[in-house]
């Protein structure tokens, strides 16, 4: 009776496959926290990613810290696998203190990173050298300030695209005789250095103070020290000491320019760049990518340059080359990485540095191409400076020891 039924068919469960972003969420819900992450970076692609471990890099820096502490240099670092830890101190300082268990030590200028290679040297611990970028020293002011010394015939304007010149060349011959109460020819007492206000025949500035560049710290900055070097030169002919007892006389005989400041800044870039900075510094020593790196910033939030600030390049010059000195394997890593990578090297551009490959008198073309698209003028030098020679260094470091009064290693006077 059944046998020519047909067979029923077996009921066919059909099965439908959520969305991707719905099965995102179920797993959301019903998984731990850590089994998600990793569904999610499955599904992402992510987990496809190499796992690269992470290096910590002690290192001692004085002003180029500005370059790493950047937060886009810190997340190209950490792209490349390293994290650096900073202790912050002046360049010299750097050298004379113990930089035992650090992989890198920074410090901003050529003498420094010497002592510190010689030192290494002579207990056969040798050390590898990084220049991965240049800035020189130059004299921060402030629009009126040089405008006076422009009428003074100390100063004078580099040519400018248009506008208000935000560049000068200084002639440090009179400015130096400004201090030292030579004017037009005539001599008063040396100790009598001219004062703002006595050579401010339009009375622009109102200030009573002695006409003097402000330093960082001569015993602790590079920045200070290789000031020192160039008035030392300029107060020697054009010449460079080549004795101990001729520097250290010339020591004696430039003191009062370096020291009648009153107390040095530990950051003089931060003081020139505040608010009350005019007040406090009219003429800083600083680096010339510390007032371009204000620039970019300043018109990339407001849409213009500081126009009161401005720039006095010393018409005897002394291009300074920061060295990055590799104390271990992973501090060569990076000395090597910050010098060659393009990244790297592009953001020290945008950073107001100038490329390794810049000439002490030009911009690189890449940092020009940058500040042009921005509307900022390009920092030119005058043809006619003189490349300024420091003194030798053990004939250096006697020469800042007098004029800072430097205690020694041991914290004597």
């Amino acid at each position: 009776m059944f046998a020519n039924r047909p067979a029923a068919e077996e009921p066919r469960l059909a099965v439908t496959r959520p969305p991707r972003r719905r099965l995102r969420r179920v797993l959301a819900s019903a998984l731990p926290v850590p089994v998600v992450g990793l569904v999610l970076l499955v599904a992402s692609g992510n987990l496809l990613l190499p796992l690269r471990q992470v290096v910590d890099i002690e290192a001692k820096m004085a002003s180029k810290r500005d370059f790493f502490q950047d937060p886009v240099v810190e997340r190209l670092l950490m792209k490349h696998g390293f994290r650096v830890r900073i202790t912050n101190m002046g360049s010299r300082e750097i050298a004379k203190q113990d930089y035992e268990g650090y992989d890198v030590v920074f410090p901003s200028g050529q003498p420094a990173a010497d002592l510190i290679s010689r030192e290494r040297a002579r207990a056969n611990r040798p050390v590898l050298l990084y220049r991965p970028f240049v800035s020189p020293i130059v004299l921060a002011t402030y629009r009126e300030y040089a405008e006076v010394l422009t009428a003074e015939g100390a100063a004078k304007r580099l040519s400018s695209s248009g506008g208000r010149p935000m560049y000068y060349t200084l002639d440090m011959r009179q400015f130096l005789d400004l201090a030292r109460g030579k004017r037009k020819g005539a001599q008063r007492d040396p100790k009598d250095g001219y004062r703002w206000d006595e050579i401010d025949r339009n009375d622009h500035v109102r200030n009573g103070n002695k006409i003097l560049a402000q330093t960082s710290d001569i015993c602790e900055a590079n920045s200070a020290g290789t000031y020192l070097g160039l008035v030392a030169f300029v107060e020697h002919g054009n010449d460079a000491p080549d004795s101990e007892a001729e520097a250290e006389q010339l020591a004696r005989k430039i003191k009062p320019l370096l020291v009648e400041q009153g107390l040095p800044s530990s950051e003089r870039a931060e003081t020139y760049l505040s608010p009350d900075g005019q007040s406090i510094a009219p003429v800083s020593v600083i680096y010339e990518h510390q007032f371009l790196a204000h620039q970019i910033g300043y018109e990339a939030e407001k849409g213009a340059t500081d126009d009161e600030r401005v720039l006095l390049y010393p018409s005897t010059r002394f291009v300074t080359e920061p060295q990055l000195v590799a104390l271990t394997g992973d501090g060569a890593r990076l000395g090597e990485l910050v010098s060659e990578n393009r990244e790297l090297q592009d953001r020290a551009m945008e950073l107001g540095f100038r490329s390794r490959n810049a000439t002490s008198g030009a911009t690189s073309d890449e940092l020009t191409r940058f500040l042009t698209e921005r509307q900022i003028p390009v920092p030119t030098t005058s043809a006619d400076d003189t490349r300024a020679v420091l003194p030798s260094l053990p004939l250096l470091e006697k020469m800042i020891e007098i004029v800072g009064d430097c205690p020694d290693r041991t914290g004597n006077q």
